[in-house]
């Protein structure tokens, strides 16, 4: 199965990774885990303001710092994946690569908000899942 593991960094994230690491299914070595960090772009003054080689190096040190317990994770149960950093629309970004990339599901953790978690998604979850074609697997 070809899953995107769309990955931000937070402990939801965190909680994600414990849900394949308590699910033996997903650590079946037919899988192929491609994780995905989105980084918000720059405002654009801000961006202007810069050298074009820093902001992308800003962009590049965010998805590493993200990915660098990802790939801990992976590698220590020898399972081999690959990542990818890409900057924009976090939601939009997510439901494109799915969809395009042809993957068979898309993971990622969504924080619910109080009493009204059970009803309500993350904004970025929502987006995604009103967007993307691929089957979604939400870890809270």
């Amino acid at each position: 199965m070809k899953i995107l593991v769309a990955a931000d960094g937070s402990d939801y994230t965190k909680r994600m990774l414990d849900y394949i690491a308590a699910h033996d299914v997903w650590l079946a070595p037919a899988h192929e885990y491609s994780v995905l960090h989105v980084v918000s772009a720059l405002p654009l003054r801000a961006a202007a303001a810069l050298d074009r080689d820093m902001v992308q190096r800003y962009y590049a040190e965010e998805a590493q710092a993200v990915f660098a317990p990802v790939r801990s994770f992976f590698e220590g149960r020898g399972i081999q994946a690959s990542y990818l950093g890409e900057v924009g629309r976090v939601a939009d970004v997510i439901a494109h690569r799915a969809d395009a990339g042809q993957y068979d599901l898309l993971m990622m953790g969504s924080h619910g908000h109080g009493a009204l978690g059970s009803l309500v998604l993350g904004s970025v979850a929502s987006k995604v899942l009103s967007h993307c074609r691929t089957p979604l697997l939400l870890v809270r």
